[in-house]
């Protein structure tokens, strides 16, 4: 597999807020159903014994003898993905397995990086790829959340909504919405809209909520996230959480009040010194040119006020190896894991650690 290579750095407890270009990780792969074309009726050729097939082979592979054919050769291929491989999040893969098939090479980016899967594998079992455009992020991030919840958090209540929308609806009158999250017929302009995917958040939380079993909360995000118009909705309401967390600290730091250290780093970019500037440079573009930084997952964090443990695994063995977004309230709000080799693109580990042993090699620092 291809070396990501790093282009920002970031440092445990916010200390530094680093700007990068956007990634697109690995895509989604899926079976597929394949639907053949084949010509019925066209003139009967001379069969010469060589697919296109055997272009791509040894001459030790090609098959001995004639070639036989069961029916008309098909003249293309058309592949559609299946409706229930359409999931956001690829199936589980065993993280050693997975590490060893990625990252094949002798490098030492690729020894570094499977040496961090094998600190994973510690701790958790196996792995789920997210899908890899620009809202990786705030997909894994709550996906997690919502596959591992079982208590709907305060701040998602009625009230509070309406609260923040009225405050912000100076700001989002231009929100930028993805192709799939259209406007619908009537009057509906984009506070309403957004309006609309926040209740959609508050309902699908108190659904997963409700669920009687960790299996059946998983069974109900793999319906959420399916790429369309309801994932996409409830991302976009991530955002204006983000928003809405950043309008309120930045006025307590107008105000002269306490806030954390990242919120300093936040707005002393140029092209973020105001609330609106924020949204109009960095918030916006999250899901179209661009994945959240590094000082961004800190307000992500404080948005959903929960803890987002990273295993960042090209920095194994340091002590930047394992960082939280924030790294101020571990102890009172709920944590939820990802996994990223590079800062931009985040899987999710999941399940318990399949007690297999460490290989020597990976265990030499």
């Amino acid at each position: 597999a291809p070396e990501y290579r790093p282009q920002r750095n970031a440092h445990t407890g916010g200390e530094e807020a680093l700007k990068g270009e956007a990634h697109q990780g690995p895509s989604t792969s899926a079976d597929l159903e394949v639907l053949q074309v084949r010509e019925e009726d066209g003139p009967a050729g001379d069969d010469l014994g060589v697919s296109e097939e055997d272009l791509y082979r040894g001459a030790e592979e090609l098959p001995q003898g004639p070639v036989k054919h069961a029916g008309p050769e098909p003249l293309f291929e058309i592949t559609l993905p299946k409706v229930e491989d359409r999931c956001s999040l690829e199936p589980m893969v065993d993280i050693m397995s997975y590490s060893e098939r990625e990252w094949k090479g002798n490098t030492a980016k690729s020894t570094l990086i499977r040496k961090g899967y094998t600190e994973l594998s510690q701790r958790f079992g196996s792995l789920r790829r997210v899908r890899g455009d620009n809202y990786c992020a705030l997909r894994a991030t709550l996906f997690q959340v919502l596959s591992t919840s079982t208590q709907l958090p305060v701040w998602l209540q009625d009230e509070h909504i309406s609260t923040w929308l009225e405050e912000l609806e100076c700001l989002i009158g231009q929100w930028m919405f993805p192709s799939e999250c259209r406007q619908r017929e009537g009057s509906e302009d984009a506070a309403q809209q957004l309006k609309r995917y926040m209740e959609l958040l508050q309902n699908r939380w108190q659904a997963a909520v409700g669920c009687f079993s960790a299996e059946e909360r998983l069974c109900l995000c793999e319906r959420v996230f399916q790429g369309g118009e309801e994932e996409l909705g409830l991302l976009e309401a991530l955002k204006l959480l983000m928003l809405g967390r950043a309008v309120e600290l930045h006025t307590t730091m107008q105000e002269g009040g306490d806030v954390p250290v990242f919120c300093w780093l936040l707005y002393a970019r140029d092209s973020s010194d105001c609330p609106r500037s924020f949204l109009s440079n960095h918030l916006s573009q999250v899901g179209f040119s661009g994945g959240l930084e590094q000082v961004e997952m800190f307000l992500l964090g404080y948005a959903l006020q929960c803890t987002i443990q990273v295993y960042r695994l090209y920095m194994a063995h340091t002590e930047e190896f394992i960082t939280y977004f924030p790294d101020d309230h571990k102890e009172d709000w709920p944590c939820v894991c990802l996994v990223t080799e590079d800062d931009r693109h985040y899987n999710v580990p999941v399940g318990q650690p399949n007690g297999l042993q460490v290989p020597e090699d990976l265990n030499a620092s």
